[in-house]
């Protein structure tokens, strides 16, 4: 009797959107019409940007207090919560996060059963240092009906060791809100880094990555679009979208093949042929391993 691999056919969308700085009502809204369209489309895993509902480029830290709320009992996790149910959706997305008088670039995890998990920025990008704290939960992968989903925020993702924990703890897929800014030595018309990074990423680990970028100029920040959903070969199965519209990333994947495709010949499996005799395996971060 031959076997029948189970399929996990799923559709993943990133919507590339342009937040306005201090308009959190506007933002939600936008947010929760660009979901019921990718719903739409088949998708029910939708992915935001980077600080969607609040933008991106605060005055001062004071602004980004007022802006900020605790996760999960603000209303705008309560919003995305509330949609994913209706749509039998799961959804992850970029907000401020208040927690006491700390605050975090944090994203949030949300699916048909209501608040799943949060993940808070662990490298922060240049003036966020002034705003934020640095992420102080590790990268933790959730556990779904749809597959086991990690999350990373933008910068997280010049760090290789983002994809390989998430991979060693078993992920499928990182979902990344994120805030792309230009880089040095990056032609206009040429290849992002970010997505040659993000690419290279999900070919070394052998895990899906969708990236939801914004668009737009905010206080003189430009930022760079080009959402796009990667492989688990490497190679985009949606996007790069543009560098300058609003629009939403759509492909369907089995998130299985991720692991069924981890042997890539009689030899080598990528994760496995890690040489932890010579670096430890879960690179000191007290992560537990899990099945890859």
């Amino acid at each position: 009797m031959t076997a029948i691999a189970p399929e996990n056919r799923i559709g993943i969308a990133c919507i590339q959107m342009e937040p306005v700085i201090g308009d959190k009502d506007a933002n939600v809204a936008k947010s929760l019409e660009r979901i019921r369209t990718a719903a739409g489309m088949g998708a029910r895993l939708i992915v935001l940007p980077e600080l969607a509902n609040s933008g991106y480029v605060f005055a001062s830290r004071e602004e980004a207090f007022e802006l900020a709320e605790p996760i999960p009992g603000g209303p705008t996790t309560a919003a995305w919560a509330d949609i994913a149910a209706e749509l039998d959706a799961y959804i992850v997305a970029g907000i401020a996060e208040r927690d006491g008088d700390r605050l975090f670039n944090s994203a949030v995890l949300v699916g048909p059963g209501g608040y799943i998990g949060s993940f808070r920025k662990i490298h922060l990008w240049c003036d966020e240092n002034l705003v934020f704290e640095p992420g102080d939960r590790g990268f933790p992968v959730f556990a779904t009906p749809i597959g086991r989903i990690g999350i990373a925020i933008c910068y997280d993702g010049w760090f290789p060791e983002t994809f390989r924990l998430c991979a060693l703890q078993g992920a499928d897929i990182v979902c990344v809100p994120t805030n792309w800014v230009p880089v040095p030595g990056e032609e206009r018309d040429g290849q992002a880094m970010s997505n040659i990074l993000h690419m290279a990423a999900a070919h070394s680990n052998s895990i899906y990555i969708a990236c939801a970028d914004r668009i737009g100029v905010e206080r003189g920040q430009p930022f760079i679009g080009q959402s796009l959903i990667v492989s688990y070969t490497g190679w985009p199965v949606a996007g790069p979208a543009s560098r300058d519209r609003e629009e939403i990333l759509f492909a369907e994947v089995d998130l299985g093949d991720a692991r069924r495709a981890r042997n890539w010949n009689d030899f080598n499996q990528v994760l496995r042929d890690r040489r932890t005799d010579v670096y430890e395996e879960m690179l000191g971060s007290g992560a537990r391993r899990g099945w890859y």
